[in-house]
């Protein structure tokens, strides 16, 4: 087997890479994402990496490309030529740019769309290389190893891929199912605490969105459940027509957080901080009562995310991210809120409420309790109305 490890510079050198040789587990969970012929499983458990060089067999591939925040030798030797590249993790590498080289560096490859990518890493490496699959000859099969407590809970199962742009995240993408994935738990004991954490805001989520008392369970069981319920949610409305923008319970003022930070604020913790302020506006707007308005903070409280705004954060800035956010509908501001029906999505929420709950919310200089300094946000260019 021929094996070249290379970096993302396209002068980099190939060397000699090593691949450990990986025990196919002897149990672990399943779950299957029902589309029809498009179908696939999510393996989640200790070890399940070592099905990886099976799925690659199944899927007749003469060459694979991976793309891993990983190092190599974390991986199974794949038994087919194999290109290695690294991926750098973070909000800031999901660009065109990124997307544009990898497909460089497939068509270098020789990669036909009869081979298969790879990616492994965190949900940022899921959704940039998911793009560059789907569009690299308008469609080359992709498996995911999603390396993150965040990643194997929401964001490497769905076949949602995207990038970000200056003026907002996750603007350009598009939907293209992977052939497997693995929640590789093995991967999740080498995490920062903080990157733990930040995993738990799409957890703290599922509470509103049809899986509660998650917090109790084993953390393989809370992936498990969450995955299900994602895998449900997918099946049913795979290009978010209607029921699968619960998923994105929290997102609308999250996104606007981690832009309007910079990113310092990660996604899961600013999903948590929206997670709270959907259920005030919700309660706001008579949708909940107050008690299940306090159950949101009591819920992303418990998983020891933050709560609170950033006391530097300007609402103009916020508001103007949030008109650009890809679910928004008509003239207002669009949320998922919660209801007397469950979640659904609400459009043209008056920016009055919006901004009253914004006023509201706690603020904090130190959301997180060791807050890095954050690099200066281009706001002059962020409008907070719609132009015509």
């Amino acid at each position: 087997m021929n094996q070249s490890v290379t970096g993302r510079a396209p002068t980099s050198r190939p060397v000699r890479g090593r691949a450990t040789r990986s025990r196919v587990p002897s149990s672990h969970r399943r779950v299957d994402v029902e589309l029809g012929d498009r179908a696939y499983p999510v393996h989640i458990g200790h070890g399940v990496r070592a099905l990886l060089p099976g799925l690659v067999a199944a899927a007749g591939a003469a060459r694979a490309a991976v793309v891993s925040a990983r190092p190599a030798h974390e991986l199974p030797s794949l038994g087919v030529d194999t290109l290695w590249l690294t991926a750098s993790d973070g909000e800031t590498g999901k660009t065109l740019a990124a997307v544009a080289e990898l497909c460089e560096r497939f068509a270098e490859f020789g990669l036909t769309r009869s081979d298969v990518v790879i990616s492994c890493g965190g949900g940022t490496t899921t959704d940039t290389v998911g793009l560059a699959a789907a569009l690299y000859h308008r469609g080359t099969p992709v498996i995911h190893l999603p390396t993150s407590l965040l990643a194997q809970v929401d964001a490497g199962i769905g076949g949602k891929t995207g990038v970000n742009l200056p003026e907002g995240k996750n603007l350009v993408g598009t939907y293209w199912q992977p052939r497997a994935v693995l929640c590789d738990t093995e991967f999740l004991a080498t995490l920062p605490p903080r990157e733990h954490t930040n995993g738990y805001g799409e957890l703290a989520r599922c509470h509103f969105i049809g899986a509660a008392g998650l917090g109790g369970l084993p953390l393989e069981e809370q992936i498990a459940r969450s995955v299900a319920l994602k895998a449900s949610v997918v099946s049913r409305d795979e290009r978010d027509q209607g029921l699968r923008h619960i998923l994105n319970y929290g997102h609308t003022l999250g996104h606007a957080l981690e832009r309007a930070t910079a990113y310092a604020l990660r996604h899961g913790e600013a999903v948590a901080v929206g997670t709270v302020f959907a259920g005030r506006l919700a309660g706001a707007l008579g949708r909940i009562p107050r008690s299940r308005v306090a159950e949101h903070l009591d819920v992303v409280a418990s998983y020891g995310l933050p709560t609170a705004l950033p006391a530097d954060v300007d609402h103009d800035v916020l508001i103007g991210y949030m008109r650009r956010d890809k679910k928004a509908e008509g003239q207002g501001l669009t949320f998922v809120l919660d209801g007397p029906d469950g979640p659904e999505l609400v459009p043209d929420v008056p920016e009055t409420v919006v901004r009253e709950q914004l006023a509201a919310m706690p603020r904090s200089a130190d959301p997180l309790g060791a807050e890095a300094s954050r690099p200066a946000v281009p706001t002059a260019a962020i409008p907070t109305h719609r132009t015509g």
